[in-house]
């Protein structure tokens, strides 16, 4: 259909007699105001591009104020599910932050790393002849110092500072990866 003069006369009458109260009423539900004004002109262009399928006698504000209920409607419902939704990924989110703070807190450092060390340092003791083993462990366990291990022995204490370093050099190697946990940590 083409538009004529009249046509745009009507329609210009109509948009400035009610667009105001359209969108006043679609703002006092929805409380936003580009929401408000872009619904109340589709409800208004939707009327206008369908006024030909309408009865002659149709109430034509309040076909108009329908139709703008209902895209209204349509807004609240869209708003309610992604507010809904964006709830539920905020509790998801306080759920898991409170996981990790909670698991953070429970966590011991000293436990897990003690026994995996420990396993570790066994291991490379294994791997030491029985002398440097012995010196070592009277060393560094029963806190013997270097003369009282020489004097037990029968050695020198330049003797007992040659096992304590191949023994030192046996657990650098074992705890290589170990090491570099524990000096960040």
């Amino acid at each position: 259909m083409e538009t004529t003069t009249s046509d745009i006369k009507a329609f210009n009458k109509l948009f400035a007699d009610y667009h105001g109260l359209f969108v006043r009423f679609a703002n006092t539900y929805i409380q936003d105001d580009a929401a408000a004004e872009d619904i109340a002109v589709e409800g208004i262009m939707y009327y206008w591009e369908n006024r030909h399928t309408l009865a002659s006698d149709s109430n034509i504000p309040a076909y108009i104020l329908e139709t703008i209920k209902h895209k209204c409607l349509n807004y609240l419902r869209h708003l309610r599910v992604r507010e809904d939704v964006e709830q539920r990924l905020r509790e998801h989110q306080q759920r898991v932050t409170n996981l990790r703070i909670v698991t953070l807190e429970a966590c011991d450092p000293q436990e897990i790393f003690s026994d995996e060390a420990q396993r570790l340092v066994d291991e490379a003791l294994a791997m030491m002849s029985d002398k440097t083993r012995q010196i070592f462990i009277m060393s560094r366990y029963e806190n013997k110092t270097y003369p009282e291990i020489a004097a037990h022995f029968s050695l020198s204490v330049k003797s007992v500072e040659f096992h304590i370093s191949k023994a030192l050099k046996i657990l650098k190697v074992k705890l290589k990866d170990y090491m570099t946990i524990i000096l960040f940590l």
